[in-house]
């Protein structure tokens, strides 16, 4: 069996670091991590090893057993181009200056003091994807940041989607949590190719998605307030489309008026009835499906119905 520490999208490292911790890493992988104190001379040694990998982002997560109380081993590594702190005990992000102001990738999770201000990040203009978990202090901050381009806000809460305006480049965009409900400024904001919507207490309305004719790749999740979705046939662009746990649809044809739609994936959709899935039939670009309805029998119905020569996921890549 695979060790953790051996799963090539990650590396863990921990102190004393060994050389088989700074072992060279998987082309894969995504980013190289700690969840526990390193010493200065282990963040020396980490340092060295990162400045051969300048575009693996840093994280640092836990230290439950001994509290991060700021980010002052920052100044140690000065070139990183991305960065992410999921230390829910973190009592301030002093040290954060020592960041670049080239920083490309910033990732900040949930704190529990809620007092944090968001204001360091003017400092980080060239930011390109952000990611903020239940940070609202000075949240308007994100205007200010013209270069994002992937933008994920996790049990944030807007009144609206205004703040967003000024991001012309963004092609990105999840909204996780949270009660955000006011999405009518979706189409006005940069040019949106993929789009997720998941858990978002009180939403109902999705009409406006019909609008976001840029949108290549849509995910809705667990909406339970969701019964009804617009007819998708002005999304031109539309290749992927993923419903899970869509609680409240039946109703599937809005989806299958999409008319470039290549892949179809539907997770927990045990409301589903395999008929539900005819709309789909003959569909001239649908190519892959995977499909889960909560009953093997019924997969397989709906797998007769389509009649894909693919019945898995594919590559898929932004034109």
């Amino acid at each position: 069996m695979t060790r953790f520490d051996d799963y090539p999208f990650l590396r863990n490292v921990k102190s004393p670091i060994t050389d088989v911790q700074l072992r060279p890493l998987d082309p894969r992988c995504r980013c190289v991590q700690f969840d526990s104190p390193l010493t200065e001379s282990d963040h020396a040694k980490l340092a060295e090893f990162l400045g051969d990998y300048p575009t693996v982002p840093l994280r640092v997560y836990g230290h439950y057993s001994r509290p991060l109380p700021n980010l002052s081993f920052l100044r140690h590594y000065p070139f990183l181009s991305g960065f992410q702190v999921d230390v829910y005990h973190l009592e301030t992000t002093e040290g954060i200056e020592e960041l670049p102001e080239s920083l490309e990738f910033f990732a900040f999770g949930q704190t529990k003091t809620r007092r944090i201000s968001l204001g360091f990040l003017k400092r980080f203009s060239r930011l390109k994807e952000l990611y903020l978990e239940g940070h609202t202090k000075t949240l308007d901050v994100i205007s200010d940041l013209s270069h994002l381009e992937e933008l994920t806000l996790r049990s944030i809460s807007l009144p609206d989607l205004t703040l967003l305006l000024p991001l012309r480049h963004l092609w990105s965009l999840d909204i996780k949590l949270g009660g955000t409900t006011d999405l009518r400024l979706l189409p006005l904001i940069g040019e949106l190719k993929y789009l997720e919507l998941w858990m978002i207490r009180g939403l109902q309305d999705l009409s406006v998605i019909a609008e976001v004719t840029t949108l290549q790749n849509l995910l809705l999740q667990a909406l339970k307030n969701v019964t009804a979705l617009p007819s998708f046939r002005p999304l031109r662009c539309l290749r992927r489309v993923t419903l899970d746990t869509m609680k409240g649809l039946t109703d599937l044809s809005p989806v299958a008026d999409a008319p470039a739609l290549e892949e179809l994936f539907v997770f927990a959709g045990n409301q589903l009835k395999p008929d539900d899935f005819r709309p789909f039939l003959g569909h001239p670009t649908l190519k892959a499906a995977v499909i889960g309805l909560g009953s093997l029998r019924k997969n397989d119905q709906v797998r007769e119905i389509l009649s894909l020569s693919d019945y898995s996921r594919t590559e898929f890549t932004y034109g």
